[in-house]
């Protein structure tokens, strides 16, 4: 038997600043950091089970396998890609194929070429969240930052071009000017090293940007 669902959403929202919450809105994509829920649905303290965090499509070869899956692990939830690389999760292999290629690719360019994903996930965790769940953020030039990436504003900021779309858990408002100076980074520096290199996250229908 499945976990017994509360009434209201479910606490499996993941934002950009890295927090995990409960809101009505649905994400794009989903993703698995092993199970963090109980009996009830409810999320407990832990915020990974392992360190293979992936992010995967909604459905697959026609199966969609809902909020708190059978299997046992937590769905989580994102926007877009855009904010589940920023919170540290890479492409599935195998509902995410085609992507999981692309990043690899990147990654490869970027920071040298990888034996396994295990050696990706090594390289990724200690730069995604400390011991104590807190999101590792860094400070840089935002001229030096990759389109794709988040930084820190009044709310969260999507990087695009010569703009900054404001992130809100519905979707993104209208574009701002980008910032200059420095900034507080919400992206992983290893990530922030894959967008350098040329991988395209797939956006939220609401970023008034061409989509990869």
């Amino acid at each position: 038997m499945g976990p017994l669902m509360p009434a209201g959403p479910l606490q499996n929202r993941v934002l950009p600043t890295g927090e995990i919450v409960a809101i009505p809105a649905r994400g794009t994509l989903t993703g698995n950091r092993g199970i963090l829920h109980d009996r009830q649905g409810r999320l407990g303290r832990a915020r990974w089970r392992h360190p293979n965090w992936v992010c995967c499509a909604l459905e697959f070869r026609g199966r969609y396998h809902g909020p708190m899956p059978d299997r046992g692990w937590t769905a989580l939830f994102f926007l877009d890609e855009a904010v589940a690389l920023t919170a540290g999760h890479r492409p599935c292999h195998q509902c995410r194929h085609a992507d999981a290629g692309r990043f690899r690719a990147a990654w490869d360019r970027a920071l040298g070429p990888a034996a396994t994903t295990k050696q990706i996930d090594r390289i990724l965790h200690p730069a995604r969240v400390s011991r104590d769940r807190q999101q590792i953020r860094h400070q840089a030039e935002a001229r030096t930052l990759p389109d794709g990436c988040f930084v820190l504003g009044q709310r969260p900021l999507l990087l695009w071009g010569d703009a900054a779309l404001p992130y809100s858990p519905q979707g993104y408002a209208a574009p701002v000017r980008r910032p200059e100076g420095p900034v507080t980074v919400l992206t992983p520096a290893p990530m922030i090293a894959v967008l350098r290199a040329g991988y395209a996250p797939r956006l939220h229908p609401t970023a008034p940007v061409p989509l990869p």
